[in-house]
């Protein structure tokens, strides 16, 4: 029997509703995500990002799937914190290409304070050429997220990566407990979160499962949900981890869908082994945000060349930047909640 969900937005999921989500036929679960997709967005745009690696390599952090930890032999070449203007100028070319939002990410377990000024100068020049901006820098302080939120960050990612029963199987050098407190930094500071997970790490789908139902019973659903797959790196411990299986990642994309129907679900790492027909697939699950550039911080991503001509196949567009797109959004979140008051309806999955 198909489960019913609701369409709007949820923060009680319990792990039986979840599972009997993942256990639907494939062509229901699809049939279902996309109903739900179209409840809220345009399933036809697809919102656009580019990543780059400001400080590259030596992190402190042991993530076994992580190719610049300082802790494994990867043959990485390490890169310093870059000079501001080189980051704005590779900001300007991402926006020429058709990027609404530039992401920057550093190799820290958390920013110093010696480098925090030149951070808080890229987050204001990237704004300033009328990109969103995103920045990824390990563990904040609340004074951190304070500071970066005056100088206009708009998203913040610090992924939780899996479960938190499997996350001491991946990382050691920093708990989960801390993970959930920058993300409350991050949403007290008045910024959007981008945060979500990995798949392919010898996780079970029980894993999978409790991964998303973290995301989805915070007191806010992040509005990007960057869905991963391994890219497995010679030299990291899960350089030789068991493939994914694609439909399961397929599937892992619809439930996080329904679970969190008004966030951007992002098809992100591990697209450069995807072929287009399983891109095809994905986007019909109910993702709609994707990275453009030949590479995500260290590791191979599909030329935006490449994706232009998929999303012309595919009769997708890029969403348009922040502006009329954002308030079309944010009025169907508010219709949306308003139907969970009036209705006072729980859904339940039937097994």
């Amino acid at each position: 029997m198909t489960a019913t969900v609701a369409s709007f937005p949820r923060h009680d999921w319990t792990l039986a509703e979840v599972m009997a989500l993942f256990e639907q036929p494939f062509s229901d679960l699809l049939f279902q995500a996309q109903g739900v997709h179209r409840q809220h967005f345009d399933p036809n745009r697809v919102q656009v990002s580019t990543l780059l690696s400001i400080k590259t390599g030596a992190c402190p952090e042991d993530c076994k799937y992580c190719p610049q930890s300082g802790h494994y032999d990867t043959e990485l070449e390490k890169q310093k914190l870059m000079e501001v203007q080189q980051v704005l100028e590779a900001a300007a070319r991402a926006r020429d290409a058709g990027s609404s939002r530039f992401c920057m990410g550093a190799a820290w377990k958390h920013p110093s304070a010696r480098d925090m000024p030149y951070v808080l100068e890229m987050v204001r020049g990237v704004k300033a050429l009328g990109l969103e901006t995103c920045m990824t820098l390990g563990q904040l302080s609340r004074e951190q997220t304070q500071a970066l939120a005056a100088a206009g960050l708009d998203y913040y990612n610090h992924n939780l990566d899996t479960s938190p029963e499997f996350y001491g199987n991946i990382i050691t050098t920093r708990t989960y407990a801390e993970r959930l407190e920058t993300l409350a930094y991050v949403r007290e500071a008045g910024m959007k979160i981008c945060s979500g997970g990995i798949l392919g790490m010898g996780e079970s789908l029980a894993d999978r499962a409790k991964l998303l139902i973290e995301l989805a019973n915070l007191p806010e659903h992040p509005e990007s949900v960057p869905i991963n797959m391994l890219v497995k790196v010679r030299g990291t411990p899960l350089a030789g981890a068991e493939d994914l299986d694609p439909f399961d990642f397929i599937r892992t994309l619809a439930v996080a869908r329904i679970m969190m129907p008004c966030s951007h679900v992002r098809l992100s790492a591990g697209r450069e082994q995807m072929n287009d027909q399983m891109q095809a697939l994905a986007f019909l699950a109910g993702a709609n945000s994707v990275f453009y550039g030949e590479k995500l911080l260290t590791t191979e991503n599909p030329e935006a060349e490449r994706d232009r001509q998929l999303f012309r196949r595919l009769g997708i567009r890029p969403e348009e930047r922040a502006g009329h797109a954002d308030e079309v959004h944010q009025a169907a979140i508010e219709q949306a909640v308003r139907e969970q008051r009036d209705s006072r309806l729980f859904y339940n999955a039937a097994g």
